[in-house]
């Protein structure tokens, strides 16, 4: 089995989580400069075999795409004409950034911790890599 990653694709910085090999436990990998995502996920599969990407699909509260989901399926095809045989599985990440900031107040960080933007990304991309595994396990168990 190889490495899911999770990406929360944003305008400037982007968050990254990766799973285990045995695709369990989902945790922080790193947060990128969006304009190096690319050749960042080239460099961490050299090293590592990666299954799947899980990308963000960022939509307002109503459902309605968000304004960054056209740069978000503008990278979709571009990792897709250069990695087609690695899938990417579109995934609803409302609300991921609020629940980022809840966990770092329920694990105490202090506000100035709370700050940093890159750690909001990298939590959000582990909490919407926890959400699509769940939803995964969920469906096996159903079918």
């Amino acid at each position: 089995m190889g490495r899911i990653i999770a990406i929360d694709y944003g305008q400037r910085r982007t968050g990254l989580a990766v799973t285990d090999p045995s695709q369990l436990i989902a945790t922080g990998l790193a947060t990128v400069e969006t304009s190096v995502l690319l050749s960042w996920l080239e460099q961490y599969m050299a090293g590592e075999h990666v299954e799947a990407i899980v990308l963000g699909e960022p939509r307002q509260a109503d459902g309605t795409p968000s304004e960054n989901m056209q740069r978000v399926k503008a990278f979709a095809r571009q990792w897709q004409r250069k990695h087609p045989d690695i899938p990417i599985h579109f995934y609803d990440e409302r609300f991921t950034s609020v629940l980022a900031h809840k966990a770092m107040l329920d694990g105490g960080l202090r506000q100035k911790a709370r700050r940093n933007k890159a750690l909001v990304d990298r939590i959000s991309a582990t909490i919407l890599l926890e959400d699509y595994l769940n939803s995964r396990q969920r469906h096996e168990t159903t079918t």
